[in-house]
């Protein structure tokens, strides 16, 4: 509850963003943007976590001249919280409300269901894939079939397109592949009006697949993509110029689908197209699919027109299936499925030698047709093998890591790489999971291409069965490390698909694995996880970290939050340390981008004398470890010169395109890019910076001088050492400040001076004074911690201001002493307490009254003034 009396009143920041008429607003709350009407569980940073129990909602507010911005509003959900209707209630990690324990047998069925095919035996979709995909999958997928236009002057397109969108939160991640035309130049998201709401410049490339996020995508267009609202559109720059467009859609078939097909026409300027997707049953030879076609009916009647087609399954121009059905112009769409495939049949398919045709029968008939190959997405195979995920868990401080390339004839490239193993590799191999415990099931042996010299497996399978395939892209197969001394494995891990994150990480080459064994001294760990760096053009640094194995039993953190902290410094322990934080995991993965990075760090990284570490409460001083090289030409640290913009917007430089950018600030009657730095005109001795429509303005810290005489510069905020001044006979000392810039809190987002202490500033909860933080002058790091408050002997202690942590003991129980001359005066007045901006008599007693949670009923405060020393209330 004392988290809870902290809570201050707060208003988001009015942002007057306007971006192809369409207004971007929302709430500024403890360094985030929220959209209006998102709704967010505070997080109050270490050491107090996220407040589960508490709900933020950024309300839509209307200013007197009209514009809209928000206001943020919480409050305590505790109260609303149903009552279980079971005896022994429980309480999951990450809920406020306790809920009855349920088996997970109702999840697995869902989930068979899900993956026995797309449609039951009626032809009809699965009713419950809806509710199940919910169980299943923690993002909405959307896919998008682009075909010529056909509503201009200009002659159409005969190229097809097919987007797959992940939406996780707010940030859209597409991956898009294209056929029949040159490489786009640009991608635009139109809303419900027409209206731009987001482009994307292509870069330059030889691959048929574009990658790409939106981030941050406003609370009314993410209303607009539920509910289907939105297209996109996709043009080359040649000079026969190209446009394809289509729909956005919601598809509950993209969970299942492990095979597609892109299905075009040989006609020129046709116009039409459309794509397949499909899936095999889990325990039958049966092949399940979609069609969603896109201006193959060419009829413009009010009334629907019912086509009959023929869809044909064909290897080299040889018919091995036909359907024939009827489809109406309104709804093109069609489900079937191809029972008992036999054995030629499921190899051509795991070959993408099958091809699948769809023709309309009558006067005019129209064809389109496209190979079956295995899903394409820009997300990225790999597994980490840890020893706490063994089938005999242990704890090794080993790690193995491995990626993954599928291509469209069903060959699947490995690179596999292990370390820290307490014995030999004996064995590694691909599996399924295990029917029974300890009883493996072992597909493809990569022991023949292990290279014990260099610890790495590189490599093709050829083999693979369309079985296989579907296994592999359902996240169903295992990778498995034998060893001299766990014949059954020492390390073993998933093999499932990391998630598109748009950040300049090379997911196609080997990640630097993290282990216990790196670490000094070496932990002995079921931990393990690997990284992928880059340093970008502005000397960015982009990380990608995945990890596995923690044991929830194991580790606290793990328990609270499932995330430890990654930290960047130097291998050699007694040099000087240059370590920066850089994020806190959630789940199993930690990303972002780190800027501001010294000089000094950067050469590191450039020499590979860097490292990432992990570590959680358990292992203060590291988890796992790794060292890191990224050659980079970043000899004088991040630059400064240019506007600091995140790596999707680096198009965006042009001041007339910053007036455009949802994340531009406009401070000083000037437009500044989200990230650049600068100072402002108003006091050189402050540094701003954009952060997504907000601006901060912090206090310059100045470092601490080491020289006996100092100037103060008029163009300078900080004084300067004066060496002309400087006796010669000095030597300069020979310890240097580490970090003399100071400690950088992500509270207040402020910098601290070496050595200070302070309590952590949370907005909008203000200072939360049960934690202590200290600024660490040798690391740059920052350490809090929760207060200890001291015993009392009173037999009523109170607590003098709402917001103070520790209860005290009343004034005559401390100091019995003689009243002084200033309180002799007082107890001739009034006797009453003042709490708030209310006044109390005494022996009055309430429930206080919260900003933005309310009444707080399970705290009572009354006010004391029988002694006449003070008037006291206190509250517990």
């Amino acid at each position: 509850n004392f988290t809870l009396l902290l809570i201050k009143a707060t208003s988001g920041l009015e942002i007057p963003c306007i971006i192809n008429s369409v207004c971007v607003t929302g709430c500024s709350f403890g360094g985030r943007f929220y959209s209006l009407e998102d709704t967010w569980h505070p997080d109050l940073g270490e050491p107090f976590g996220v407040m589960h129990c508490v709900q933020c909602y950024c309300e839509p507010q209307k200013s007197r001249r009209g514009k809209v911005f928000g206001k943020v509003n919480c409050k305590n959900i505790k109260q609303d919280c149903p009552d279980p209707d079971c005896d022994d209630p429980i309480l999951l990690p990450g809920h406020c409300c306790k809920t009855c324990p349920k088996g997970n047998h109702a999840l697995t069925q869902t989930h068979h269901l899900l993956l026995s095919g797309f449609q039951d035996p009626n032809g009809q979709l699965k009713k419950q894939t809806n509710k199940a995909r919910c169980l299943v999958s923690p993002s909405a997928d959307f896919v998008a079939v682009l075909t010529g236009v056909t509503s201009s002057w200009l002659p159409s397109s005969s190229a097809v397109a097919r987007v797959r969108f992940v939406l996780t939160r707010n940030s859209l991640a597409f991956s898009i592949t294209y056929q029949r035309m040159g490489r786009p130049s640009k991608i635009v998201f139109l809303d419900s009006d027409g209206t731009t709401a987001f482009e994307y410049r292509v870069p330059k490339g030889q691959s048929d697949m574009i990658c790409g996020v939106w981030k941050n995508m406003a609370k009314p267009l993410l209303r607009q993509l539920q509910s289907e609202q939105m297209r996109i559109s996709m043009t080359t720059s040649t000079s026969r110029r190209e446009e394809v467009e289509g729909k956005i859609i919601k598809h509950r078939a993209l969970f299942a689908e492990t095979f597609s097909s892109m299905l075009t026409s040989e006609e020129e300027n046709s116009g039409m197209g459309g794509i397949a997707m499909l899936t095999l049953s889990d325990t039958e030879n049966n092949l399940h699919f979609i069609l969603i076609l896109q201006g193959l009916i060419k009829h413009k009647g009010k009334d629907p027109l019912l086509v009959p087609i023929r869809v044909q399954l064909v290897y080299r121009q040889h018919i091995l299936r036909e359907i024939r059905a009827n489809i109406t112009s309104h709804d093109p769409d069609f489900a079937e499925v191809l029972t008992d495939l036999n054995s030629r049949e499921l190899f051509w398919l795991s070959r993408g030698q099958l091809e699948i045709t769809v023709a309309t029968e009558g006067p005019d008939p129209r064809q389109i047709s496209g190979f079956i190959t295995g899903r394409k997405s820009c997300d990225t195979i790999q597994s980490v093998m840890s020893s706490g995920d063994a089938l005999t868990p242990g704890k090794t401080g080993g790690v193995g890591s491995a990626v993954f390339s599928l291509h469209d004839n069903g060959t699947l490239d490995y690179q596999v790489q292990v370390a820290g193993l307490s014995s030999d590799v004996v064995g590694l191999t691909i599996e399924l999971k295990p029917r029974r415990r300890n009883k493996r099931s072992v597909l493809y042996d990569l022991t023949p291409e292990y290279s014990k010299t260099t610890g790495q497996a590189v490599g093709s399978w050829s083999r693979l069965e369309a079985r296989h395939i579907h296994m592999l892209l359902q996240n169903e197969l295992f990778i498995n490390v034998a060893t001299a001394h766990s014949q059954e494995g020492e390390l073993r891990g998933q093999i499932k698909a990391l998630l598109y994150s748009g950040l300049d990480a090379p997911r196609h080459e080997l990640p630097t694995p993290l282990a216990g064994h790196f670490v000094s001294p070496p932990v002995r760990t079921g931990a393990s996880g690997h990284t992928w760096l880059s340093v970008d053009k502005q000397c960015h640094l982009h990380y990608e970290i995945v990890v596995a194995g923690l044991s929830r039993t194991d580790d606290i953190t793990v328990n609270a939050h499932l995330h430890g902290l990654a930290e960047i410094g130097e291998m050699d322990d007694s040099s000087t340390a240059h370590k920066r934080l850089l994020t806190g995991f959630y789940g199993s993965q930690a990303q972002g981008v780190l800027k501001d990075i010294s000089a000094e760090l950067l050469q590191h990284l450039d020499q590979g004398t860097a490292f990432i570490q992990v570590s959680t409460k358990m292992n203060p001083r590291g988890e796992i470890r790794g060292r890191v090289h990224v050659p980079n030409n970043c000899e004088s640290g991040t630059k400064a010169d240019t506007d600091e913009v995140e790596f999707d917007d680096v198009y965006q430089k042009d001041p007339e395109e910053l007036k455009k950018d949802p994340h531009t600030c406009f401070f000083e009657n000037q437009h500044h890019a989200h990230g650049s730095r600068w100072t402002p005109n108003y006091d050189k001795c402050f540094s701003c910076s954009c952060q997504k429509r907000t601006v901060i303005c912090d206090p310059v810290i100045c470092p601490v001088l080491t020289c006996s005489r100092t100037i103060q510069p008029d163009d300078k905020c900080c004084p300067v050492c004066d060496e002309k001044r400087e006796p010669k006979d000095v030597k300069a000392p020979d310890r240097v400040e580490e970090h003399p810039e100071g400690c950088y809190f992500e509270g207040d987002q402020k910098m601290h001076a070496p050595g200070t202490t302070w309590h952590p500033f949370v907005p909008p909860f203000g200072y939360i004074k049960c934690a202590v933080c200290t600024c660490k002058g040798s690391t740059g790091e920052v350490h809090c911690e929760k207060v200890t408050c001291p015993a009392l002997t009173c037999s009523q202690p109170v607590r003098r201001n709402p917001s103070d942590c520790c209860k005290e003991c009343p004034e005559e129980d401390r100091t019995p002493a003689g009243l002084e001359h200033s309180d002799m005066m007082q107890a001739d007045g009034p006797r009453h307490c003042k709490f708030g901006k209310n006044y109390y008599q005494n022996s009055d007693s309430w429930h206080p009254w919260v900003p933005l949670v309310g009444e707080m009923k399970c705290i009572n405060c009354w006010c004391d003034v029988s002694i006449v020393i003070s008037r006291q209330c206190g509250c517990v």
